[in-house]
């Protein structure tokens, strides 16, 4: 695959989601931050970039087998797989995490009163999550696929969506992407990244896996909707606009 180094980051691993682990590595945020290049991201974090290339280029030079292509799916395609990956994902670790953290501090909290805040920042982001979400399932991606489906039908009357653009609503989801990746940055900093202390019991590690799996599942989320499904969805509307005439984007 080819690369440019004024592509940012966000549009590496839209090409390759395992360029994530690499980025992650270096402790470099690709979904919330993505739209920065490797070495604006660099430059703040004062990391070698040549480092940081030379560990991408390894991973684009491996194997490919089995790697999904999201780059290229139809966005319905792929607005249905968030929902039914990642959005379900989403609700059915919230009670349980929910359930474990309410545990963990009564049994530890006067040992580790940290439990106490990473508790209330995960009841935050369950809420905004949960709301969040919403406003894809009804609002956003409805219009996505009225979109793709209205250039089934060119002749057809097209009315205006009530939020005007489809950059307003994306505007918002991003804005609160930012919030919960800096969230989980801060819960990820209470919990040592996600390392259990000596005294933790069977439950305290399971909630601290659980944790960093929802962190990952979030970030992938995220990026999918970041630098994938939006930009295309800007692409599309903006195409529509100029040209009169309904343009797939693939």
């Amino acid at each position: 695959m080819e690369t440019t180094k004024q592509e940012t980051i966000g549009a590496l691993v839209a090409k390759d989601y395992r360029l994530a682990t690499v980025f992650e590595s270096f402790g470099i945020d690709f979904c919330c931050k993505g739209n920065r290049s490797v070495e604006e991201a660099c430059e703040k974090q004062k990391i070698n970039s040549k480092t940081v290339w030379a560990a991408v280029n390894k991973m684009l030079n491996s194997s490919t087998e089995g790697i999904q292509d999201f780059i290229f799916w139809p966005l319905d395609l792929l607005a249905d797989y968030i929902e039914k990956k990642h959005h379900r994902y989403v609700e059915d670790r919230i009670p349980l995490l929910q359930q474990y953290l309410d545990k963990l501090c009564k049994v530890h909290g006067q040992a580790h009163p940290e439990l106490f805040e990473i508790t209330e920042l995960f009841k935050q982001s369950a809420g905004e999550l949960t709301a969040h979400m919403k406003k894809e399932e009804f609002v956003l991606f409805p219009y996505v696929r009225k979109m793709l489906k209205d250039q089934e039908s060119p002749a057809a009357e097209k009315s205006k969506p009530h939020f005007g653009t489809v950059k307003n609503p994306i505007s918002m989801m991003m804005d609160e992407h930012e919030n919960e990746g800096e969230r989980f940055e801060k819960i990820a900093a209470l919990t040592g990244d996600f390392t259990p202390p000596a005294d933790a019991c069977s439950t305290y590690r399971v909630t601290f896996a659980l944790l960093d799996e929802f962190k990952t599942d979030l970030h992938q989320h995220i990026h999918l909707e970041n630098n994938i499904l939006f930009p295309k969805a800007i692409e599309m509307e903006e195409k529509e606009q100029h040209s009169g005439k309904k343009i797939p984007v693939s």
